[in-house]
């Protein structure tokens, strides 16, 4: 009789959901990668001097296979309300059991899939009688861009409250609340008594954005206000025993990040307030008056207020051993794209400047901060094209383009047969930092073919002596309606400076190498 009872009220379970999910419209999407990729993205090869002998510096595989699975569902009661869950397995390099964090990939033999991660998770509602919409949870999230991406917001997941409004079809109204770091500080040490855990450790983002739109024009200008705990910026080295100091977690607010410059994670003075402030403002606007001609340009500006001063590390006599720097950042950035569509391609021209260092690190920095960016202008050194894998090999990179500027030409989607495209762009990259600034760098160029070194949206750091000429061609074949075959071809001329970067990390000399990269990826999409 008990064993009755359980199956009736199991029975009821069912039913009850079968009729509760009757009102709900389940809608499904998803996403398969597989990628199989060649090339070498280090441009550095070896150094030579500073008491280490000579010291190879390009150790990573030159063959990479893997893959990424993202599944959406979204249940929808009525245009009034829905939610959205989307789930992400990887990124998986096949063979590769855990990353350099000790976390599990699941790519080895007997993969047992905890690689598992949610990656958006938000409710869609709006208020009775209203027009204004409310999303709220982890959700994909991006200050308003044209012409190569953003430099400062573009990222998959972030915890946060957006609202917008449209007033009518011309103009609107949005604003977010984004909370991307907090309780991530534990109190260790002497600490423990002063400083509470979680105390004081808080990034949180407003944003305003007016979206205007016009026959033949778009134009949305947005500004954004951060705060930033004084608690955000440190970690417990458990090794050293001491706490270290860097920009606040994950954010590139200075020139000076912890992994790029000799010792700069060292405060000798941090900021007595209990929060520093953050600004960002911009105004892209989008041509097509005159189709098919396409015009997108963009005015970018941002600063983050000082959380401290310290010390960077350099050679040289006694007296200049050390030199003092200040965690404060302010910068500028301009982008364009002009494109012409014919009936085979769109030819098109683009470029950027930004501003960069002036050589003394006593005044902060002149780049412009960013949250986590996403320059797409090209490939290999930018977030185009299917810019999945950040792996050694594939080297695509989050680009903010922040110290540096450029030009480049471009052939989108050229089409001579039936589902077949072909994508072409030639760039040069030059630097706005002083040559000067080399010397204070922790590495050649401050960065290598790891695409940790640029994660959350930091660039390459050139001088003004420095230059890179970047080769894509992308190749596209759609096989059936939800099946794409992407063949990705991109070669990366090295034009850094040696005499100007034998000066970083105690060396006498660099060996240099271009960069360069086949990949083909097989994605099923629905």
């Amino acid at each position: 009789m008990k064993k009755l009872m359980v199956l009736l009220f199991a029975a009821g379970l069912v039913l009850g959901g079968a009729s509760c999910a009757s009102a709900i419209d389940f809608k499904a999407e998803g996403e398969w990668l597989f990628g199989f990729g060649i090339g070498d993205g280090s441009l550095l090869s070896r150094t030579n001097g500073g008491g280490q002998g000579s010291v190879k510096r390009n150790n990573e595989d030159k063959f990479l296979a893997s893959q990424r699975i993202r599944l959406q569902v979204e249940a929808v009661a009525s245009e009034h309300l829905s939610g959205t869950l989307r789930l992400q397995i990887g990124d998986q390099p096949w063979g590769r059991a855990a990353n350099g964090d000790g976390d599990a990939v699941g790519g080895a033999l007997g993969a047992d899939g905890r690689v598992i991660g949610v990656l958006n998770a938000y409710i869609d509602w709006m208020p009775p009688e209203t027009d204004l919409k409310v999303r709220m949870g982890l959700q994909p999230l991006a200050l308003p861009n044209v012409a190569g991406g953003s430099s400062i917001l573009d990222t998959d997941s972030i915890a946060a409250v957006a609202l917008s409004y449209q007033f009518n079809e011309n103009v609107g109204l949005s604003f977010f609340w984004a909370r991307p770091w907090n309780d991530n500080y534990i109190a260790s040490g002497s600490n423990r008594g002063r400083d509470h855990n979680n105390f004081l450790d808080n990034v949180d983002l407003f944003a305003l954005t007016l979206p205007l739109t016009f026959e033949g024009v778009e134009v949305t200008p947005f500004v954004m206000f951060g705060i930033i705990g004084a608690q955000s910026n440190r970690t417990w080295n458990a090794d050293a025993g001491a706490w270290e100091y860097g920009d606040m977690v994950g954010v590139t607010t200075s020139g000076y990040e912890s992994s790029r410059w000799k010792n700069a994670d060292n405060f000798v003075n941090r900021t007595s307030s209990a929060y520093s402030t953050a600004f960002w403002g911009g105004l892209p606007v989008k041509l097509t008056l005159w189709d098919p001609l396409n015009i997108e340009f963009e005015f970018n500006y941002g600063y983050a207020s000082s959380q401290g001063r310290g010390n960077l590390y350099h050679d040289g006599n006694a007296a200049n051993f050390w030199k003092r720097y200040d965690t404060r950042s302010e910068g500028w950035l301009v982008k364009a794209l002009i494109e012409y569509k014919l009936d085979w391609g769109t030819p098109g021209i683009f470029g950027w400047y930004a501003s960069g260092d002036d050589g003394n690190p006593k005044n902060g920095s002149e780049r412009m901060p960013a949250i986590e960016a996403k320059g797409n202008f090209t490939n290999f050194m930018g977030d185009g094209n299917l810019g999945w894998a950040c792996t050694e090999s594939w080297y695509d990179r989050g680009l903010n383009y922040a110290g540096t500027w450029g030009i480049g030409l471009q052939i989108a989607d050229m089409s001579f047969l039936e589902d077949l495209k072909h994508t072409f762009r030639v760039a040069y990259f030059g630097g706005t930092n002083s040559p000067s600034m080399a010397k204070y760098a922790n590495t050649s160029w401050g960065w290598s073919s790891d695409c940790e070194d640029t994660e959350y949206g930091a660039s390459p750091y050139l001088t003004t002596n420095d230059g890179l000429l970047e080769f894509d061609l992308v190749t596209s074949y759609q096989m059936y309606e939800n099946f794409e075959v992407n063949l990705d071809l991109a070669y990366l001329v090295n034009m850094v400076d040696r005499d100007t970067w034998k000066k970083a990390d105690r060396a006498s000399s660099y060996s240099k190498r271009d960069g360069w990269r086949a990949q083909v990826t097989f994605a099923y999409t629905f």
